[in-house]
Protein backbone atom coordinates (compact mmCIF):
# COMPACT_ATOMS: atom_id res chain seq x y z
CA UNK A 1 0.00 0.00 0.00
CA UNK A 2 1.86 3.43 -1.09
CA UNK A 3 2.20 5.83 1.91
CA UNK A 4 1.27 9.81 2.15
CA UNK A 5 2.47 12.23 3.04
CA UNK A 6 1.34 15.58 2.92
CA UNK A 7 3.60 19.28 2.90
CA UNK A 8 2.49 22.50 4.79
CA UNK A 9 4.35 25.54 4.32
CA UNK A 10 4.16 27.87 7.98
CA UNK A 11 6.19 31.24 6.42
CA UNK A 12 6.58 32.43 10.26
CA UNK A 13 9.61 34.89 10.56
CA UNK A 14 8.16 36.93 13.58
CA UNK A 15 9.31 34.80 16.02
CA UNK A 16 13.00 34.79 14.94
CA UNK A 17 15.51 38.10 14.55
CA UNK A 18 16.66 37.82 11.34
CA UNK A 19 14.40 38.05 8.38
CA UNK A 20 14.55 35.48 5.37
CA UNK A 21 12.55 32.39 7.18
CA UNK A 22 9.55 33.26 5.10
CA UNK A 23 10.91 32.14 2.38
CA UNK A 24 11.93 28.58 3.83
CA UNK A 25 8.95 26.63 2.51
CA UNK A 26 9.34 27.82 -1.06
CA UNK A 27 13.33 27.10 -0.59
CA UNK A 28 12.70 23.89 0.32
CA UNK A 29 9.89 23.26 -2.99
CA UNK A 30 12.58 25.04 -5.47
CA UNK A 31 15.43 22.03 -4.15
CA UNK A 32 12.64 19.61 -4.89
CA UNK A 33 11.22 18.05 -1.56
CA UNK A 34 7.95 16.55 -3.31
CA UNK A 35 9.83 14.82 -5.85
CA UNK A 36 12.64 13.22 -3.68
CA UNK A 37 9.81 11.69 -1.90
CA UNK A 38 7.91 10.58 -4.45
CA UNK A 39 10.78 8.99 -5.63
CA UNK A 40 11.10 6.86 -2.69
CA UNK A 41 7.25 5.60 -2.79
CA UNK A 42 5.52 7.51 -1.27
CA UNK A 43 2.53 9.72 -2.55
CA UNK A 44 2.53 13.74 -1.90
CA UNK A 45 -0.08 16.66 -1.50
CA UNK A 46 1.44 20.02 -1.16
CA UNK A 47 -1.52 21.57 0.54
CA UNK A 48 0.52 25.04 -0.11
CA UNK A 49 1.44 27.55 2.95
CA UNK A 50 -0.74 28.92 5.48
CA UNK A 51 -1.43 33.05 6.17
CA UNK A 52 -2.97 35.06 9.31
CA UNK A 53 -4.59 38.28 9.02
CA UNK A 54 -3.37 41.30 10.31
CA UNK A 55 -2.97 41.26 14.00
CA UNK A 56 -3.18 44.29 16.55
CA UNK A 57 -0.54 44.37 18.83
CA UNK A 58 -0.94 42.59 22.23
CA UNK A 59 0.91 43.94 25.33
CA UNK A 60 2.91 42.19 27.52
CA UNK A 61 4.67 43.06 30.81
CA UNK A 62 8.16 41.31 29.68
CA UNK A 63 8.72 44.48 27.31
CA UNK A 64 11.47 42.65 25.34
CA UNK A 65 8.90 40.63 23.47
CA UNK A 66 7.82 41.57 19.81
CA UNK A 67 5.11 40.34 17.54
CA UNK A 68 3.00 38.03 20.41
CA UNK A 69 0.03 39.08 18.57
CA UNK A 70 1.29 37.19 15.04
CA UNK A 71 2.26 34.47 17.16
CA UNK A 72 -0.66 33.47 19.09
CA UNK A 73 -2.71 34.02 15.48
CA UNK A 74 0.50 31.46 14.07
CA UNK A 75 -0.23 28.78 16.85
CA UNK A 76 -3.37 28.99 16.54
CA UNK A 77 -3.48 28.52 12.57
CA UNK A 78 -0.74 25.83 12.44
CA UNK A 79 -2.08 23.51 14.86
CA UNK A 80 -5.73 23.76 12.92
CA UNK A 81 -4.10 23.21 9.73
CA UNK A 82 -1.52 20.64 11.25
CA UNK A 83 -4.18 18.30 13.01
CA UNK A 84 -5.90 17.95 9.82
CA UNK A 85 -2.80 17.05 8.07
CA UNK A 86 -1.82 14.78 10.47
CA UNK A 87 -5.26 12.86 9.96
CA UNK A 88 -5.31 13.01 6.48
CA UNK A 89 -2.01 11.42 5.78
CA UNK A 90 0.96 8.72 6.94
CA UNK A 91 3.62 11.34 8.00
CA UNK A 92 3.37 15.16 7.36
CA UNK A 93 6.22 17.66 6.87
CA UNK A 94 5.82 20.77 8.36
CA UNK A 95 7.86 23.43 6.60
CA UNK A 96 8.79 26.32 8.53
CA UNK A 97 9.63 28.61 9.14
CA UNK A 98 11.18 29.20 12.43
CA UNK A 99 10.80 27.48 15.53
CA UNK A 100 7.67 29.35 16.84
CA UNK A 101 5.79 26.71 14.17
CA UNK A 102 6.51 23.73 16.47
CA UNK A 103 3.81 25.78 19.48
CA UNK A 104 1.33 24.75 16.93
CA UNK A 105 2.77 21.52 15.27
CA UNK A 106 3.36 20.42 18.75
CA UNK A 107 -0.32 20.60 20.31
CA UNK A 108 -1.61 19.23 17.10
CA UNK A 109 0.36 16.12 16.79
CA UNK A 110 -0.74 15.62 20.24
CA UNK A 111 -4.20 15.86 20.06
CA UNK A 112 -3.95 13.39 16.90
CA UNK A 113 -2.21 11.23 19.26
CA UNK A 114 -4.56 11.16 21.86
CA UNK A 115 -7.18 10.76 19.43
CA UNK A 116 -5.82 7.37 18.61
CA UNK A 117 -5.17 6.63 22.06
CA UNK A 118 -1.67 6.46 21.90
CA UNK A 119 1.73 8.61 23.56
CA UNK A 120 3.78 11.52 21.93
CA UNK A 121 6.99 11.10 21.82
CA UNK A 122 9.60 13.96 20.48
CA UNK A 123 12.64 13.87 19.27
CA UNK A 124 14.01 16.99 19.45
CA UNK A 125 16.98 18.25 17.24
CA UNK A 126 18.24 21.65 17.81
CA UNK A 127 20.92 23.59 19.50
CA UNK A 128 18.36 25.08 21.48
CA UNK A 129 16.07 23.52 23.97
CA UNK A 130 13.28 26.75 23.33
CA UNK A 131 12.34 26.37 26.89
CA UNK A 132 11.75 30.14 27.34
CA UNK A 133 8.59 31.09 28.62
CA UNK A 134 7.21 34.74 27.59
CA UNK A 135 8.42 35.77 30.99
CA UNK A 136 11.96 34.64 30.68
CA UNK A 137 12.60 35.15 27.29
CA UNK A 138 15.62 37.95 27.54
CA UNK A 139 15.82 38.07 23.76
CA UNK A 140 12.04 38.51 23.37
CA UNK A 141 12.18 36.25 19.98
CA UNK A 142 9.57 33.81 20.81
CA UNK A 143 10.85 31.08 18.52
CA UNK A 144 12.55 30.27 21.67
CA UNK A 145 9.49 29.35 23.55
CA UNK A 146 7.75 26.08 22.18
CA UNK A 147 8.86 23.38 23.63
CA UNK A 148 8.35 25.08 26.86
CA UNK A 149 4.40 26.16 26.14
CA UNK A 150 3.97 22.37 24.76
CA UNK A 151 5.33 20.73 27.93
CA UNK A 152 2.25 23.24 29.60
CA UNK A 153 4.84 24.92 31.58
CA UNK A 154 3.70 28.13 33.06
CA UNK A 155 4.65 31.64 31.78
CA UNK A 156 2.22 31.57 29.05
CA UNK A 157 -0.95 32.89 30.99
CA UNK A 158 -3.85 34.00 28.08
CA UNK A 159 -1.24 35.45 25.85
CA UNK A 160 -0.66 31.81 23.89
CA UNK A 161 -4.02 29.55 23.37
CA UNK A 162 -4.91 26.73 26.04
CA UNK A 163 -3.19 23.89 25.28
CA UNK A 164 -5.57 20.90 26.32
CA UNK A 165 -2.55 18.16 25.54
CA UNK A 166 0.57 19.06 26.97
CA UNK A 167 3.69 17.06 26.07
CA UNK A 168 5.02 14.72 28.94
CA UNK A 169 8.47 15.76 29.37
CA UNK A 170 9.66 11.77 29.69
CA UNK A 171 8.49 11.11 26.08
CA UNK A 172 11.17 13.85 24.83
CA UNK A 173 14.65 13.42 23.85
CA UNK A 174 16.77 16.41 22.63
CA UNK A 175 19.86 15.29 20.98
CA UNK A 176 22.51 18.46 19.56
CA UNK A 177 21.90 20.91 22.46
CA UNK A 178 24.52 23.37 22.36
CA UNK A 179 23.82 26.92 23.55
CA UNK A 180 20.93 26.96 26.81
CA UNK A 181 20.36 29.86 28.67
CA UNK A 182 20.53 30.21 32.68
CA UNK A 183 16.31 29.75 33.00
CA UNK A 184 16.23 27.02 30.50
CA UNK A 185 19.31 24.76 32.35
CA UNK A 186 16.64 25.39 34.97
CA UNK A 187 13.66 23.74 33.13
CA UNK A 188 15.79 21.16 32.16
CA UNK A 189 16.52 19.74 35.40
CA UNK A 190 12.97 20.93 36.76
CA UNK A 191 11.39 18.71 33.81
CA UNK A 192 13.72 15.94 33.87
CA UNK A 193 14.37 15.61 30.08
CA UNK A 194 16.51 13.68 28.62
CA UNK A 195 19.15 15.83 26.90
CA UNK A 196 22.34 14.61 24.87
CA UNK A 197 24.07 17.95 24.29
CA UNK A 198 27.22 17.85 21.56
CA UNK A 199 29.66 16.93 24.69
CA UNK A 200 27.88 13.90 25.32
CA UNK A 201 27.90 13.46 21.66
CA UNK A 202 31.40 13.38 21.40
CA UNK A 203 32.08 11.24 24.16
CA UNK A 204 29.49 8.80 23.40
CA UNK A 205 27.82 9.28 19.92
CA UNK A 206 24.54 8.96 18.72
CA UNK A 207 23.51 5.16 17.98
CA UNK A 208 23.06 4.16 21.66
CA UNK A 209 21.20 7.35 23.43
CA UNK A 210 18.85 6.80 19.80
CA UNK A 211 18.29 3.07 19.79
CA UNK A 212 17.52 3.50 23.62
CA UNK A 213 14.58 6.04 22.71
CA UNK A 214 13.25 4.51 19.51
CA UNK A 215 13.18 1.57 21.80
CA UNK A 216 11.06 3.20 24.64
CA UNK A 217 8.92 4.89 21.67
CA UNK A 218 8.11 1.29 20.16
CA UNK A 219 7.14 -0.06 23.69
CA UNK A 220 4.80 2.66 24.83
CA UNK A 221 3.33 2.25 20.98
CA UNK A 222 3.68 5.73 20.81
CA UNK A 223 3.94 8.12 17.94
CA UNK A 224 6.65 10.22 16.98
CA UNK A 225 7.35 13.99 16.47
CA UNK A 226 10.52 14.76 14.95
CA UNK A 227 11.41 18.37 15.05
CA UNK A 228 14.44 19.54 13.17
CA UNK A 229 15.63 22.81 13.31
CA UNK A 230 18.63 23.79 11.25
CA UNK A 231 20.91 24.98 13.55
CA UNK A 232 20.88 21.40 14.97
CA UNK A 233 23.71 20.75 11.92
CA UNK A 234 27.26 21.98 12.30
CA UNK A 235 27.01 26.13 9.86
CA UNK A 236 29.83 25.00 8.08
CA UNK A 237 27.95 23.16 5.76
CA UNK A 238 24.41 24.20 6.57
CA UNK A 239 24.92 28.19 6.71
CA UNK A 240 20.94 29.19 6.05
CA UNK A 241 20.57 30.02 9.64
CA UNK A 242 19.95 32.77 11.87
CA UNK A 243 20.74 31.43 15.04
CA UNK A 244 24.64 29.63 13.56
CA UNK A 245 26.15 28.07 16.65
CA UNK A 246 29.65 26.77 16.08
CA UNK A 247 29.87 22.46 16.71
CA UNK A 248 26.99 21.16 15.43
CA UNK A 249 26.09 17.68 14.30
CA UNK A 250 27.83 16.21 11.40
CA UNK A 251 26.31 15.74 8.14
CA UNK A 252 27.01 11.86 8.88
CA UNK A 253 25.96 12.41 12.63
CA UNK A 254 22.44 13.97 11.43
CA UNK A 255 22.18 11.02 8.11
CA UNK A 256 22.66 8.82 11.04
CA UNK A 257 19.83 9.62 13.10
CA UNK A 258 16.90 10.07 10.32
CA UNK A 259 18.32 6.74 9.13
CA UNK A 260 18.10 5.59 12.39
CA UNK A 261 14.22 6.79 12.63
CA UNK A 262 13.44 5.93 9.26
CA UNK A 263 14.74 2.59 9.76
CA UNK A 264 12.36 2.18 12.92
CA UNK A 265 9.17 3.45 10.73
CA UNK A 266 8.19 5.03 14.05
CA UNK A 267 8.17 8.85 12.84
CA UNK A 268 4.30 10.09 12.11
CA UNK A 269 5.47 13.99 11.78
CA UNK A 270 8.09 15.95 10.81
CA UNK A 271 9.19 19.74 11.54
CA UNK A 272 11.70 21.50 8.96
CA UNK A 273 12.55 25.10 10.74
CA UNK A 274 14.51 27.92 10.62
CA UNK A 275 15.74 27.66 6.74
CA UNK A 276 16.66 31.15 5.90
CA UNK A 277 17.17 31.22 2.25
CA UNK A 278 18.70 35.09 2.53
CA UNK A 279 21.73 33.13 3.88
CA UNK A 280 22.33 30.46 1.85
CA UNK A 281 24.52 29.53 -0.70
CA UNK A 282 23.22 28.68 -3.70
CA UNK A 283 20.77 26.74 -2.39
CA UNK A 284 23.12 24.38 -0.22
CA UNK A 285 21.06 24.41 3.04
CA UNK A 286 18.10 23.41 1.11
CA UNK A 287 19.17 20.54 -0.91
CA UNK A 288 21.31 19.17 2.51
CA UNK A 289 17.78 19.18 4.68
CA UNK A 290 16.27 17.61 1.51
CA UNK A 291 18.72 14.81 1.69
CA UNK A 292 17.97 14.53 5.36
CA UNK A 293 14.41 14.40 4.91
CA UNK A 294 14.88 11.32 2.26
CA UNK A 295 16.95 9.74 5.16
CA UNK A 296 13.60 9.87 7.33
CA UNK A 297 11.48 8.09 4.37
CA UNK A 298 13.68 5.68 3.56
CA UNK A 299 16.45 6.86 1.31
CA UNK A 300 19.99 4.93 2.42
CA UNK A 301 23.51 5.39 1.37
CA UNK A 302 23.77 3.07 -1.68
CA UNK A 303 20.72 5.14 -3.04
CA UNK A 304 22.58 8.43 -3.00
CA UNK A 305 23.63 10.14 -5.86
CA UNK A 306 27.07 12.39 -6.37
CA UNK A 307 25.94 16.19 -5.60
CA UNK A 308 27.94 19.24 -6.79
CA UNK A 309 27.53 22.71 -5.06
Amino acid sequence: MTRHTILLGAPIQTGASQPGCIMGPQSLRTAGLAKIIEDLGWQVSDRGDLTITPQRPTPHPNAAIHHLAETRAWIDTVREAALAAGRDCDLPVFMGGDHSMAAGTLPAMAARAAEAGRPLFVLWLDAHPDLHSLDSTESGNLHGTPMAYALGLPGFGSAYPANAHPLDPANVCMMGIRSVDRAEAKRILETGIEVHDMRAIDETGVIAPLKAFLARVAAANGMLHVSFDVDFLDPSFAPAVGTTVPGGATFREAHLILEMVGDSGLATSLDLVELNPFLDERGRTARVLCDFTASLFGRRVLDRQTRSY
